[in-house]
């Protein structure tokens, strides 16, 4: 493809929040969107097909009852249909997908010579190895929509991998990290998910409060920049001004800067090598601070626990995904506690043993185990 944009589109969780946002840049563009996905059928995704015409539609899950109508006669089910899509030639794929689901259709993607810009972490996560090779021999591109990667990509762009010391992530620190004088072990559902920046999904919010999020992100950074987990730093940035930097070997630090809006990463998945007038308002740097702090390890071992689990390699990071998923659940369902779902996650990560995620069934595998050792150990807690 020679690094030129692919004017066609395919968005996969379509009706999602990274989908919405990227729809709303595809049209500002004015690109093809060719292909909408969904994990259900829902209103929304029949909605979106009536308002892309042209587009084929596909939905992960078969529907409980019969669908009828011209709309949604158009639709495909099942996961291979989602695979499908994402095969489509000559596209740019915007993985938007929730979970493990996720993995196939990038690696569809990749395989067929696409341009991924891909939000889908668990992709990494589950099968980063898988991902990295699909990418090699489909001879694709893989560009990241997460704001801290895409940061970091640009500020690398025609660096040498041998130039960099290191990449500093910004976290915002969530609800919890300026405020030592919280009792994590009391916090409530609702107080985990008050983000103080980023309007996001429930997991993802929870994750924030914990750092595992940005325990994923150092995993994420470690596949898509070829770069040792020693190389890769996280800082808390509350005001999440600056998305992520970038230190070189002779000391020049370069980072990228801008409000936080997550319309700017999509447009630059789907517009690089180019640039387009941006979809948010300019940066207004006057009486704005850029404040930077050390993460409090101890009261959030998430993200050491990341770290664990990015050097194990192999299963690690998709038993320490999996498992965190299922911990959360059970948060938000209020059956443990906020200080808890570090302590399931660790103990799954702890069961199960290592292994090597060579094929996409060991990586479905492993995720699968994650799920069953967190859920054991969450039901041992229960019967205490």
């Amino acid at each position: 493809m020679d690094g030129h944009p692919l004017t066609s589109i395919i968005v996969l969780g379509a009706t999602g929040s990274i989908g919405r946002q990227t729809l709303d840049v595809a049209d500002r563009l004015d690109r093809a969107v060719l292909g909408l996905a969904s994990g259900s059928l829902s209103k929304e995704i029949v909605d979106l097909a009536g308002r892309y015409p042209e587009a084929s539609v596909a939905v992960a899950r078969m529907p409980e009852r019969p669908v009828g109508g011209a709309i949604e006669r158009r639709i495909e089910f099942g996961p291979e249909a989602v695979a499908a899509l994402a095969r489509s030639p000559e596209t740019t794929v915007v993985n938007g997908i929730v979970g493990a689901a996720g993995l196939e259709p990038s690696l569809a993607a990749l395989e067929s010579g696409n341009r991924l810009a891909l939000a889908n972490k668990e992709s990494l996560l589950t099968g980063g190895s898988l991902v990295l090779s699909a990418l090699e021999s489909g001879g694709g591109e893989l560009i990241p929509v997460d704001s801290e990667h895409s940061a970091i990509s640009q500020c690398i762009e025609g660096e040498s991998v041998e130039a960099i010391r290191r990449v500093i992530l910004t976290a915002s620190g969530g609800p919890f990290h300026a405020r030592p004088d919280i009792d994590l072990e009391r916090v409530s559902v609702a107080d985990a998910l008050a983000h103080p920046t980023w309007d996001m999904g429930k997991r993802i919010s929870i994750d924030s409060a914990t750092l595992m999020n940005k325990a994923f992100e150092v995993i994420e950074a470690h596949f898509l920049f070829s770069l040792d987990y020693a190389q890769i730093d996280v800082v808390i940035h509350p005001g999440s001004f600056v998305h992520s930097l970038v230190e070189f070997v002779d000391g020049v630090v370069k980072a990228e800067l801008g409000p936080p809006d997550m319309r700017k990463p999509i447009q630059r998945a789907l517009t690089w090598p180019g640039r387009m007038p941006a979809p948010t308002e300019p940066i207004d740097l006057m009486g704005t601070a850029l404040t930077f702090s050390a993460p409090d390890r101890r009261r959030f071992p998430a993200l050491d626990l990341g770290y664990e689990a990015g050097r194990r390699g192999g299963n690690g990071p998709a038993v320490l995904n999996a498992a965190d998923e299922v911990a959360v659940a059970a948060f938000l369902d209020r059956r443990i506690r906020f200080t808890e779902i570090v302590e399931v996650v660790a103990s799954a990560l702890s069961a199960v043993p290592p292994g090597p995620i060579s094929t996409l069934a060991d990586a479905l595998a492993s995720d699968a185990a994650g799920r069953a050792a967190a859920t054991e150990s969450i039901v041992r807690r229960a019967s205490r």
